[in-house]
């Protein structure tokens, strides 16, 4: 048997052994992240060597990339306007406030513990490590004891935060010698992979809302195909805008705001269409291929990279988590009135997860001087993160729901408690980690 039948066959397996189990360790710490990556970097050249970067370079990049495409996408189409206005003050401070600063803390601190790497490779580890994913901590972002409005604003952060860090690391990424991007200088890289891709995410996103709604009305399109439509959607914006030398990951994000506002403002028989209904194939062929990814990690990134581990990468990782993270939300948060366990809640469940790999994964493929360092502290910062956000995710939850409680109790007008729209539960398959009734 060869090298990538073997390397399929055991991803297989583990992702089936995981969904018959899957049930009995929703309850417990173990959580999916865990275990995928775990087995990731037992198969991995640290230990089996079945799951090879140099054997199988171009399907793991191709997954990691169509994985990132199928989130970016879903995640824009579910999020809608009245996210941001009703108890939208969160995510707005969040993302307007907090990520910036984020990016920028990640950039100032990696200057004295990461010596070696340019001004600009610096700044891409900040980028790279600043969007959060909410399958990594799912439980503490859907405990139905914690608030509605910190479980709506840390599920749409996370929703749009890999989307908006995009610009950044492109043109961080512009700003290296020797790169794709850096050959057309930052003008056109602004020109192309900004300005053109987001024209050809609403172009296509638009259409594609429009074009399906306009079958649904004649009743042409069944349910199965409805649903995958989505992901065609997804690629055709990607495609169209890597060939046009933009940034496909721009054009599809882009895409999921245009195709969602299209079938919201489009009615079938005086209906609005919402979204969530048509994405669920998406979502969880999303949710399946996220899993397979984070296994991937653990073999090709992670696993390699604890046998190169030293006190200064360990030492950013664990401030990447901690100050790089809560510092931000803390001054993005100030005089929002939220309570001080409030804001420490929402600091720490910022786990680092997909959009970071595949963000690590491109600069490998751009030949980035520094890669090996870079590829090290992305992938010692995600796997303490899958470690110590899966943990905590339950034990916290529980507690700070008890002290929401407690605190709603004695203040009926507590800030935390500002009712606001349940928003869908995100990327169902594999990490969301809930006990079934």
């Amino acid at each position: 048997m060869s090298s990538g039948a073997w390397t399929v066959a055991t991803v297989a397996a583990v992702t089936a052994a995981y969904a018959l189990g899957s049930r009995r360790l929703s309850s417990t710490p173990l959580s999916s992240a865990i275990v995928f990556v775990g087995c990731g970097v037992l198969l991995g050249p640290a230990v089996l060597d079945i799951v090879n970067l140099e054997q199988d370079a171009a399907p793991i990049v191709a997954l990691l990339e169509v994985t990132l495409v199928l989130v970016l996408f879903t995640d824009a189409l579910s999020v809608r306007r009245r996210d941001l206005r009703t108890g939208g003050f969160l995510p707005s401070r969040l993302l307007g406030i907090g990520l910036p600063l984020s990016i920028g803390a990640g950039w100032l601190l990696a200057w004295p513990l990461l010596p070696g790497l340019t001004m600009w490779e610096l700044a891409l580890v900040g980028a790279i490590l600043a969007p959060t994913d909410a399958a990594l901590g799912k439980t503490a972002m859907s405990h139905p004891r914690v608030p509605a409005l910190v479980r709506h604003g840390l599920n749409v952060e996370s929703g749009l935060n890999d989307g908006m860090v995009l610009p950044f690391f492109i043109l961080f990424l512009a700003a290296i010698p020797g790169t794709h991007y850096a050959q057309e200088g930052v003008a056109g890289v602004f020109w192309r992979a900004l300005v053109l891709s987001t024209a050809i995410g609403l172009l296509i996103g638009w259409l594609g809302g429009r074009l399906l709604q306009w079958s649904r009305s004649r009743g042409w399109v069944a349910w199965e195909w409805r649903q995958v439509y989505l992901p065609a959607v997804a690629a055709a914006a990607y495609e169209l805008a890597v060939v046009t030398e933009g940034s496909g990951f721009i054009a599809a994000w882009v895409a999921g705001f245009a195709c969602g506002f299209a079938m919201r403002h489009s009615p079938v028989g005086g209906e609005k269409e919402d979204p969530d209904r048509t994405v669920e194939f998406s979502e969880t062929l999303g949710g399946l291929l996220a899993a397979i990814s984070l296994l991937v990690f653990g073999a090709v990134l992670l696993g390699p990279a604890l046998e190169h581990l030293s006190w200064r990468i360990c030492l950013y990782a664990v401030l990447s988590l901690t100050v790089v993270r809560m510092l931000p939300v803390a001054l993005s948060l100030a005089g929002s009135g939220l309570r001080p366990r409030t804001v420490a809640y929402i600091g720490w469940f910022g786990p680092r997860g997909l959009a970071s790999v595949v963000l690590a994964l491109l600069v490998v493929e751009e030949h980035v001087p520094g890669v090996e360092l870079l590829g090290r502290v992305v992938a010692i910062t995600v796997g303490l993160s899958v470690l110590l956000h899966g943990v905590s995710a339950v034990p916290l939850a529980e507690r700070y729901g008890r002290w929401h409680e407690k605190a709603a109790a004695a203040s009926p007008d507590l800030r935390e408690g500002t009712p606001v729209p349940t928003p869908p539960a995100r990327r169902g398959l594999g990490l969301r980690d809930r006990p079934e009734a």
